[in-house]
């Protein structure tokens, strides 16, 4: 089993394209990890609908999103970073298809990070 670390990370322009585009990623890279087609396909629409909800919190002066997509050695994790005002950070909510979905700011920039741990099942050693 692939146990190194993946990292892809994209800054985006508000269009759905974009995060269908970053979905996909997140698709793949958690069928690399071997997780199950419907865990992957929720997790796929997750990723998409968080990435539009992102896009409602750019402006004019900062009109872009960073996706930053990991797979590590028990999870994926989706950052999405944007600048935007303070009030971006919506505290820790549920979004199907992932385990846990945190909201945060870091001075001017509000953060969504989605994380999806990867069932391993025992060891092949």
């Amino acid at each position: 089993m692939e146990t190194e670390s993946k990292t892809i990370k994209v800054q985006l322009d508000a269009d759905p394209r974009f995060a269908a585009a970053v979905g996909g990623v997140a698709r793949y890279m958690a069928d690399a990890a071997g997780m199950e087609n419907d865990a992957i396909a929720q997790l796929q629409a997750a990723v998409v609908t968080a990435s539009n909800e992102a896009f409602k919190l750019l402006t004019p002066a900062h009109p872009h999103l960073t996706a930053t997509i990991s797979k590590l050695p028990d999870r994926l994790e989706v950052e999405l970073s944007c600048e935007c005002s303070s009030n971006a950070a919506q505290g820790e909510q549920s979004l199907g298809g992932v385990d846990q979905v945190q909201h945060e700011t870091k001075g001017n920039m509000g953060i969504t990070r989605l994380t999806k741990f990867i069932n391993q099942g025992a060891p092949s050693r």
